[in-house]
């Protein structure tokens, strides 16, 4: 059952690279072409990246903990994370609002279009890493876990890694094709 599990995770994140990948595609190939947008990534992008960087650092505490046995700090860890993930949503927002600001809309030119794209659909995939992780957390309120049972926490770990790994890609190769 546990390998069942695990693999479906594994399934799913090889789902989402590549998807990603395909986004990213075109991305490269539609820049390519003469009317693309060329725009500076608003300063919020920065603060998403830091904050979902954090994020991963207090899920890998959590997780620590729970090895450990220390559910105080385990249930910690987890909370942060979640509020790190809720915060990482509002910069994701902020964000937006200064694309809108500087005239970069959904719709228009492909360059916006992409970049609302890319980051919406990785905020869904986020939203559904919250919803995951409030689970757990509000399991570790309930003393659910402990070193001997943890597979929610491995596979909600691992899917939060991922996805604090994904947006740093993100990140990085949107601010280097600018």
């Amino acid at each position: 059952m546990v390998l069942a599990v695990k693999t479906v995770l594994w399934l799913i994140i090889v789902s989402i690279i590549m998807l990603f990948a395909g986004f990213t595609s075109g991305y490269i190939v539609r820049q390519a072409e003469a009317n693309w947008l060329y725009f500076k990534l608003p300063q919020a992008f920065t603060f998403s990246t830091i904050i979902i960087s954090l994020s991963s650092a207090t899920m890998f505490w959590a997780k620590r903990a729970i090895d450990k046995n220390d559910r105080n700090a385990f249930t910690k860890g987890l909370t942060l994370t979640l509020l790190l993930g809720i915060g990482f949503c509002s910069t994701q927002y902020f964000a937006w609002s200064e694309l809108v600001r500087m005239g970069i809309f959904f719709t228009g030119n492909p360059s916006g279009s992409f970049l609302y794209v890319l980051t919406a659909v990785h905020l869904l995939h986020l939203a559904a890493g919250i919803i995951f992780l409030a689970i757990v957390t509000a399991l570790s309120y309930k003393g659910y876990f402990s070193s001997q049972n943890q597979l929610a926490i491995q596979l909600c770990s691992t899917y939060w890694h991922f996805l604090g790994g994904l947006w740093v890609y993100l990140f990085i190769f949107l601010s280097m094709l600018r």
